[in-house]
């Protein structure tokens, strides 16, 4: 079983660490180099790097990934490669895949952020603005890389003009490694499953007020738990399941992959 403030094991699934910014061509040099560093960071850490699949800053920190031998994925605005080349005039450098949305400019902004277990801010306009929004608003964890101009320099003063309690943590520094360190701490410490509780609490209040306080039992490790902290969720004829961690429901799947009759108790694990 892996310990509660351990989300991910090497073995389960990778953090993904999404870096939104400036996507224009007026990027100053110095600034371009800051994002290779943070691209480099973050893959380092051993971190996925998710980009919009665009130019400019996001672009460089692609280049600082894989550079340092990380994997990156870019949420394309376009509905196929070709749209993606032509109609957005976006790159393919630098980045092992392209998930198309179809959704335009600013409709893949939601992909970029629910993709995106870490949301990291660097420059930027109003796009950024728009990613900045949502990844506060969906109370994610979000660094803003500050001396890089734009959005991520004037984000702690719009948020606290925005004067709103979701959940959401940000962390503010110059330095792309420190900023990177600092970001992980907390997510592996603290913030792991904040913005899923936060949504759940948030969207199903009335409906499930009861069943999400009462004690559940992990049926592959015994645990008793309650589904608001539960990691992950099952219904298997019926039957809800709820688990402390990915990893006791990756057992659950794997032994309904193998016996999907099979009784499921603590005793196997």
């Amino acid at each position: 079983m892996t310990d509660a403030k351990t989300p991910r094991s090497p073995s389960d699934l990778a953090l993904t660490v999404g870096v939104m910014g400036g996507a224009g061509e007026d990027v100053a040099v110095q600034h371009l180099r800051l994002a290779e560093q943070l691209g480099e960071a973050v893959a380092q850490a051993g971190c996925i790097l998710v980009t919009g699949g665009c130019p400019g800053l996001p672009l460089a920190a692609a280049r600082g990934a894989k550079r340092a031998g990380g994997t990156v994925v870019g949420i394309s605005p376009g509905l196929s490669l070709e749209e993606h080349a032509f109609k957005f005039e976006s790159p393919t450098v630098h980045h092992d895949v392209l998930i198309f949305t179809g959704s335009g400019l600013m409709g893949r902004e939601v992909v970029n952020i629910r993709s995106s277990d870490i949301v990291i801010i660097i420059g930027g306009s109003s796009g950024t603005l728009g990613e900045l929004a949502i990844a506060y608003d969906e109370g994610k964890l979000i660094g803003a890389l500050t001396g890089t101009g734009g959005i991520s320099d004037m984000a702690e003063s719009i948020l606290a003009a925005c004067n709103k309690q979701t959940g959401a943590r940000v962390l503010y520094d110059g330095d792309p490694c420190r900023l990177i360190q600092q970001l992980l701490e907390v997510y592996r410490q603290e913030h792991f499953r904040r913005p899923s509780v936060f949504c759940r609490a948030a969207g199903h209040q009335d409906a499930v007020s009861n069943e999400m306080t009462r004690d559940e039992t992990d049926p592959i490790c015994g645990m008793q738990i309650t589904p608001e902290t539960a990691a992950a969720k099952r219904t298997r004829r019926g039957r809800r399941h709820y688990f402390c961690s990915l990893h006791c429901a990756g057992r659950f799947d794997d032994v309904r992959l193998v016996d999907p009759l099979s009784p499921i108790s603590a005793d196997q694990s």
